[in-house]
């Protein structure tokens, strides 16, 4: 008994409607991979020559690097429900104010939070003028949880969120972003040591070869499964 070609609509159908499925799914990955590339280049830049006034009206991508120069203001936040390594605590949300441009949020890092609710972490903040190196970030604003805490008078005030408009009520027109801090050397930094949520060129890459990978063994089985035995 031999192999020949038999035809099978059905069979011929199904590789028809998958494999450009799975090739254009490659090609997808390889563009993100190439977008998150650029993404990433931009991320790497120097921007201590583009003013903040400027940066704030132009490109508000979040993860562009930032310099600002100016004052940490009295007004701050800690963002409740944050932990790292297991541990419960704040982020520091303090208000900056830019010798130019809007005022804007910076996340200055993680703080252990205390034994017990009732207490708030001492914060203390430099009063002295500074210059920041950070990254551009959205403002903490889920949409579910509700801002209980931020009635308190005295400052720091314990926050779930803190959405552009309760920032609004303590200065004008603040930023439509917030600055995370690049480090933990920088002035007023806590344990800042976050990195930007993006998915690495890499990973693209590697789902692309899966994808790929997928097209070729659907390939090969439907011409393996073509070739039927028949006696001669």
């Amino acid at each position: 008994m031999d192999r020949r070609w038999h035809f099978d609509w059905r069979l011929l159908l199904f590789s028809g409607l998958f494999l450009p499925l799975l090739l254009n799914l490659g090609f997808w990955q390889l563009d993100r991979a190439e977008e998150k590339e650029t993404l990433l280049q931009a991320w790497q830049q120097r921007a201590n020559d583009i003013p903040w006034a400027e940066r704030v009206a132009g490109d508000l991508q979040p993860g562009l690097p930032v310099f600002l120069t100016g004052f940490y203001d009295k007004h701050i936040w800690l963002l409740d429900n944050r932990t790292r390594d297991g541990v419960p605590g704040y982020e520091v949300l303090t208000l900056f104010r830019p010798l130019e441009g809007p005022a804007v949020v910076v996340n200055r890092g993680w703080v252990r939070g205390a034994r017990t609710r009732d207490t708030l972490p001492a914060i203390e903040t430099p009063g002295e003028l500074l210059t920041l190196e950070g990254r551009l970030a959205e403002y903490p604003d889920p949409p579910v949880l509700a801002n209980e805490d931020s009635i308190a008078v005295d400052w720091p005030r314990r926050v779930q969120a803190l959405p552009k408009t309760e920032v609004a009520e303590f200065v004008n027109e603040p930023a439509p972003v917030t600055v995370m801090l690049s480090d933990p050397q920088q002035p007023g930094a806590y344990r800042a040591d976050r990195v930007p949520d993006v998915m690495a060129p890499q990973t693209h890459y590697g789902y692309a070869v899966q994808w790929f990978a997928l097209a070729a063994v659907l390939t090969i089985l439907t011409v393996v499964a073509s070739y039927r035995r028949s006696e001669t």
